[in-house]
């Protein structure tokens, strides 16, 4: 496959897993919009763009998965920082039990297997 085909089709999967990769990214700790997306990229992803990523944190505020607090920058700028709430903790638990689920499912009908960590 062509590296042009397979960044398409990683990009594409990657789109649709975005949510799932801003909880995962927050298990490890509250963070503000540009850490997150240096976590995402540093994971080995296309370094998500705000236009795309602050929606998802609004949304996930929305449903109260994640709460902001604006905290000193070091030197700059107040920034906000996104925390999983105790129920945005639980849904990225099962997120990533479905996740595994999901991606079992993929690897057994392209005659791969990957193994769960849950």
């Amino acid at each position: 496959m062509a590296d042009d085909t397979a960044d398409d089709l990683q990009n594409r999967w990657f789109r649709g897993a975005l949510e799932a990769c801003v909880l995962g990214t927050l298990r490890a700790g509250p963070a503000y919009g540009y850490e997150i997306a240096g976590r995402i990229e540093a994971a080995g992803f296309v370094r998500p763009k705000g236009g795309t990523l602050y929606p998802i944190l609004a949304r996930l505020e929305g449903e109260r998965l994640v709460e902001p607090k604006w905290m000193d920058g070091d030197g700059g700028p107040s920034r906000k920082y996104y925390g999983l709430t105790p129920a945005g903790a639980a849904t990225a638990e099962e997120t990533a039990q479905h996740w595994n689920r999901f991606a079992n499912n993929v690897s057994a009908l392209l005659g791969n297997t990957v193994r769960s960590r849950s």
